[in-house]
């Protein structure tokens, strides 16, 4: 069997130079980002939300049975019922269980979107959940929501527990708050609703 640093040096010749035409088989194409990626989280930092820290904890979950437990459901929400229960100063609000082997889009699932609502109105400001593709297989929707939970009053954390991120960690701060939306030369506010009618007013004489 090939080494994962075998495959990482393939599949980084077969991106750098396509024209050399690196032999790689769909499956090691897929072994070696998934060893990428690996080393790429050993080498950021980690921080998980604080067992000190109140919380009220919500725990998402998508379940597809494809494993060996018959009652998998309650083998994994025990899991986490474990967990929690090491963790005294956080309030666990429930579970919320979409079902289906990948995520739809995120209006089609009734639980997260659920989730969400209690996010919103400051029922729960810890989501924890098993994997990111949990939620979305779209990286700009995580992106997305994690900034728009942030930026609540009451601030809402994500925490994926696979890929051991957490989305209101310190070093993430400066990113889930970013005002960088707009172009930083040549754009200014709009003006005022009185401003504004006036203009128009005027746009629709010379247009006459």
């Amino acid at each position: 069997m090939i080494e994962a640093s075998e495959l990482m040096q393939k599949l980084s010749l077969a991106e750098q130079a396509p024209e050399t035409s690196v032999l790689m088989t769909d499956e090691e194409k897929d072994l070696a980002r998934i060893a990428k990626h690996r080393e790429w989280l050993k080498n950021i930092r980690h921080e998980v939300p604080s067992p000190a820290k109140h919380y009220n904890v919500g725990v998402y979950i998508r379940y597809y049975n494809q494993t060996k437990h018959g009652n998998y459901i309650d083998y994994h929400t025990a899991q986490y019922t474990d967990t929690l229960a090491l963790c005294p100063n956080w309030n666990f609000v429930g579970f919320y269980i979409d079902e289906g082997a990948v995520a739809p889009n995120m209006e089609s699932a009734k639980e997260w979107s659920r989730l969400l609502q209690d996010c919103m109105d400051g029922k729960v400001n810890l989501i924890i959940t098993q994997k990111v593709s949990n939620v979305s297989r779209k990286d700009y929707e995580i992106a997305f929501v994690a900034r728009m939970l942030a930026a609540l009053d009451n601030p809402v954390g994500i925490y994926f527990v696979s890929e051991d991120i957490f989305t209101l960690a310190s070093y993430y701060q400066n990113d889930l708050r970013d005002t960088g939306f707009f172009p930083d030369e040549n754009w200014k506010i709009l003006p005022d609703d009185d401003s504004e009618v006036k203009l128009l007013s005027e746009e629709s004489q010379r247009s006459e």
